[in-house]
């Protein structure tokens, strides 16, 4: 094979090269990411600590975390020292029979008229587990996003103004979650 040849054989291999990694490059920004997503659909105070601790030590693992916070997980970021500006009276209806942020939800089962949420508390606070407010500051500090559900904050009646100070809260819809659950390596729904 002659010089000419072979110069443009190498040419056309380091042009093929360049392509070939121009098209893995497209592949690895398309495929999924190291990155949890998950919907707190449940303002249960067990699942709702579960969900945090699954953040929390997701993103201290090194994954990207991102919350989508929806109908009954909605009230748990409703931070108990704030006032919200004037509501209609469904809103005011959602808003004294709904708890009023992290240290106010419920057991799933066995809440026994409010002893065994009371039980499980004294057994946490014992053995040194972290409260849910305490969680949710966890996340904060890990950079866990948490994005609130419009639509549910609308249905409830409930404000920003309402809402926990956080440092990566995002409000939004469906269509938030879902990007970022199409570029995440795991979904999750609590």
């Amino acid at each position: 094979m002659d010089q000419d040849a072979l110069k443009a054989l190498e040419e056309r291999f380091s042009q093929r090269l360049e392509e070939l990694e121009a098209q893995l490059g497209k592949l690895k920004k398309a495929g999924p990411q190291n990155k949890l997503a998950m919907v707190v659909f449940s303002g249960d105070l067990d699942k709702a600590i579960a969900a945090m601790i699954i953040a929390s030590g997701s993103a201290a693992m090194g994954l990207d975390v991102s919350l989508f916070f929806t109908f009954w997980g909605t009230p748990l970021l409703r931070a108990p020292n704030k006032k919200p500006g004037t509501k209609d009276f469904l809103g005011k209806m959602f808003g004294a029979m709904l708890p009023q942020g992290a240290a106010k939800p419920k057991l799933s089962k066995m809440h026994m008229a409010g002893m065994g949420t009371a039980m499980i508390k004294s057994v946490m606070k014992k053995k040194n587990v972290a409260t849910l407010p305490e969680l949710i500051d966890l996340a904060g500090e890990l950079g866990v996003q948490i994005t609130i559900c419009e639509m549910s904050m609308d249905l409830m009646g409930f404000t920003r103004e309402e809402m926990i100070d956080y440092p990566d809260l995002k409000y939004g819809g469906v269509a938030a979650f879902v990007a970022e659950a199409a570029k995440s390596k795991i979904q999750l729904f609590l």
